[in-house]
C-alpha cells in the first residue's frame, strides 16, 4: 500500500464521522407515531412545547402514541390533519423536547445531498442518504409544494424528517412516487401551522 493511500482514507474516516454526528443530531428530533389501525409511522419534534408534524395518513383517528428516540413513550394527540397536505400536528404534554433545526426548503437546489430519518419496517432511527432532485417547483399553483429525492423509502419513513447537510428539515416524507421519494416541504408546512394558529386564534374569539 502507497503512502498516497493514507491521506484519502483519512479522509474518508472524517466524512463517516460527520455523516453520523449528522444522523445522531436529527435522529433526536425523530419520533416514532403509532396507532392501533395503521401501525407505526415516524414524525418530526417541531417545536419543544410538544408539538409533532407527521403525515394525515399516519394518523388517521384522533389519538397516538409518540416514542421519543430515548424510548420514552407519550400518549398524544391530533390537534389538525389536512388530507390534501398530507399533513397532521400532534400535541404531548411534555417541555424542552429536542425539537428540529427547519430550514427554508426554497434553498434546497437540485444534486445537493439529503438525509431521510424514520421507522421503515418499525426500525427506529434507521437512515437514508440520496440526492435531491427538485426544490418543490410545481406548475400547479394549488397543490402542495413538494420535495422530491433520490432516497429509498419504505413502510414506516412517513412523517419523518428529509434534512440536508446541516441538519435542517427541508421537507416530511410522504411517499414514493416513480422511484423517487417525496416530500412536503417545509414552506407548506409553514402554510399549514399558520392555518392551525389562525383557526385556535378564531375559536378562542368565538
Amino acid at each position: 500500500m502507497s503512502a498516497a493511500t493514507f491521506p484519502d482514507l483519512a479522509q474518508r474516516n472524517e466524512l463517516g464521522e460527520e455523516l453520523e454526528a449528522l444522523g445522531a443530531w436529527i435522529r433526536r428530533s425523530t419520533v416514532q407515531v403509532m396507532t392501533g389501525d395503521s401501525g407505526c409511522g415516524s414524525g418530526i419534534i417541531w417545536r419543544a412545547n410538544g408539538l409533532i408534524l407527521t403525515n394525515a395518513h399516519v394518523v388517521r383517528g384522533q389519538r397516538a402514541v409518540i416514542r421519543l428516540w430515548d424510548g420514552e413513550r407519550l400518549d398524544a394527540r391530533v390537534v389538525r390533519r389536512d388530507p390534501r397536505r398530507d399533513l397532521a400536528a400532534l400535541s404531548l404534554e411534555a417541555r424542552d423536547l429536542p425539537a428540529a433545526s427547519v430550514g427554508d426548503s426554497r434553498q434546497l437546489k437540485a444534486g445537493q445531498l439529503v438525509l431521510a430519518v424514520g421507522s421503515p419496517w418499525g426500525v427506529p432511527g434507521a437512515l437514508a442518504f440520496g440526492i435531491a432532485h427538485a426544490n418543490g417547483a410545481t406548475p400547479d399553483l394549488t397543490a402542495p409544494r413538494l420535495v422530491r429525492a433520490d432516497v429509498r423509502l419504505a413502510p414506516g419513513n412517513s412523517g419523518g424528517p428529509l434534512a440536508d447537510t446541516s441538519g435542517r428539515v427541508v421537507g416530511v416524507n410522504t411517499m414514493i412516487v416513480a422511484g423517487l421519494a417525496i416530500a412536503v416541504s417545509t414552506n407548506e408546512v409553514a402554510a399549514f401551522l399558520d392555518d392551525l394558529a389562525g383557526r385556535h386564534e378564531a375559536s378562542r374569539a368565538a
